[in-house]
């Protein structure tokens, strides 16, 4: 009578040993259980200094104007200009390095459109200058509105957007050191044109 009350008894401690073992992990593995579920975000001290930028590269501005010129397309344009004087066109045929015949004078609004044009002075190769442009910018590149030949020629702006063209005179047998004179003159954008407004000759000592 005893051991059948003891059979009893033991299956009930058996069960419950099986159970505790469950419960704290030492059980049995039950076979297609969801493992917990573990977060993918990376903590903030994982991400220090290293969160990217979300601020927007800068954009660069469109060329306007005189910055909208380049010295070849300059070149380009005064070598193919049939109104140039001949013997511009000339030099800028044969002007394959850019910078030993134009170089940029002051760019200033003469026109008044709101857009400053490009002064260039134009020389020959062993660096002479013999003349200058003012180009504008257009939609098909620059143009030239306006040219003067006058030798070793230094062009200043007004406030009023003038142009102050300082040049040498030379006699035909001046040294390029020593000229005879000199002239002043003071060019204008009137009627659409640019126009001599004054002059002034120096005769050199």
């Amino acid at each position: 009578m005893r051991a059948r009350l003891l059979q009893p008894a033991a299956l009930v401690l058996a069960v419950l040993v099986a159970l505790s073992g469950c419960a704290n992990g030492s059980g049995l593995r039950v076979e297609g259980a969801d493992a917990p579920a573990t977060s993918s975000t990376p903590s903030p001290s994982a991400n220090r200094g290293f969160a990217p930028s979300t601020t927007p590269s800068p954009t660069l501005a469109p060329r306007v104007g005189a910055e909208a010129m380049s010295l070849t397309e300059i070149r380009d344009s005064l070598r193919d200009d049939t109104q140039l004087d001949p013997f511009f066109r000339k030099l800028m045929s044969r002007c394959t390095v850019i910078a030993r015949c134009l170089t940029r004078g002051p760019a200033v609004d003469t026109m008044k459109t709101g857009q400053p044009q490009q002064v260039v002075l134009i020389h020959t190769l062993d660096n002479f200058i013999v003349g200058a442009a003012l180009m504008a910018a257009t939609p098909k590149g620059p143009r030239r509105v306006w040219s003067l030949k006058a030798d070793q020629l230094k062009i200043s702006p007004t406030r009023q957007g003038d142009l102050v063209v300082e040049s040498q005179i030379f006699a035909v047998d001046d040294a390029p050191c020593c000229p005879s004179g000199s002239a002043v003159e003071v060019y204008r954008w009137v009627g659409g044109q640019m126009t001599k407004v004054s002059s002034q000759i120096q005769e050199g000592d």
